[in-house]
């Protein structure tokens, strides 16, 4: 995997993937997504929680125009048909990964960053951090999977806002819209994203898997067909770690936190 592109950390349970382009502003270009969807694969396959972040003064500018420009110029497509995306690939290996993304956000979270943010299941975010769709003032639409990701997360109102007139969300106002979850003093977010990701890696691998994969399936089904996967997936035989957890509970040797509650 190319490390100067994309680090890569294992801490406990948790995998620690960093875009590594800071003289860029982690702008995100072929490198960057190859980097993203090997770093996804591994975390999959090694760890039970992931958290996402960016070396230097920002989360990610988005697209490396510098690359968008240069592709352009050699006359074919920016993304072949036939190729498919490399965008939609490397975010769809966070979003639909077997474990939990947390991305930690801070500075500028821009087109393409935004785009990869909402691609993760819980967002904490530096009380300083901005973010934007400014494709719209640049003669260019979504390409990393903005019409799915950020639309689901903060609709098409706010969506469409941003993209037209170019508007920049302050954290409070991300936070308003839904973009994220939680929001920490600057310089907080990575430690505050690895303890949610360490408390998540303590659930069971199954109910992890279908939070982020069933759960948003369910959300595009139509209600009856919404209750019958929700049934089939409730009458799952249970793995032998789900029954050793609900004897401890019932035995009172596990008691629910007040935390765990809020």
């Amino acid at each position: 995997m190319p490390t100067e592109i994309v680090t890569y950390e294992q801490r406990g349970n948790v995998a620690l993937i960093g875009i590594n382009r800071a003289d860029k502003r982690n702008a995100i270009n072929a490198a960057v997504l190859e980097g993203l969807s090997e770093a996804a694969v591994r975390a999959a396959h090694d760890a039970r929680a992931a958290v996402l972040f960016g070396h230097g003064s920002n989360f990610s500018a988005g697209l490396d125009l510098a690359w968008l420009a240069e592709r352009l110029q050699e006359g074919g497509f920016y993304a072949s048909p036939v190729q498919g995306s490399l965008w939609h690939r490397a975010f769809n290996l966070i979003s639909r990964s077997g474990i939990p993304f947390v991305s930690a956000l801070h500075g500028p979270v821009i087109g393409g960053g935004l785009e990869l943010a909402c691609a993760t299941h819980i967002r904490v975010a530096a009380d300083t951090a901005v973010f934007g769709l400014p494709e719209g003032q640049r003669g260019i639409f979504v390409g990393g999977g903005g019409t799915v990701w950020v639309q689901r997360v903060i609709g098409y109102a706010t969506m469409a806002d941003m993209m037209l007139t170019g508007r920049i969300l302050s954290c409070e106002e991300a936070r308003q819209a839904r973009v994220v979850q939680y929001v920490v003093p600057a310089g907080e977010q990575v430690d505050r994203a690895l303890a949610i990701a360490e408390k998540i890696a303590g659930n069971t691998p199954l109910t992890n898997w279908q939070i982020t994969n069933l759960l948003p399936r369910i959300n595009d089904l139509s209600h009856e067909d919404g209750l019958f996967m929700e049934f089939l997936n409730s009458n799952l035989a249970k793995p032998p770690e789900t029954q050793e957890r609900l004897r401890k509970f019932l035995a009172g040797n596990a008691r629910l936190k007040v935390e765990d509650a809020t």
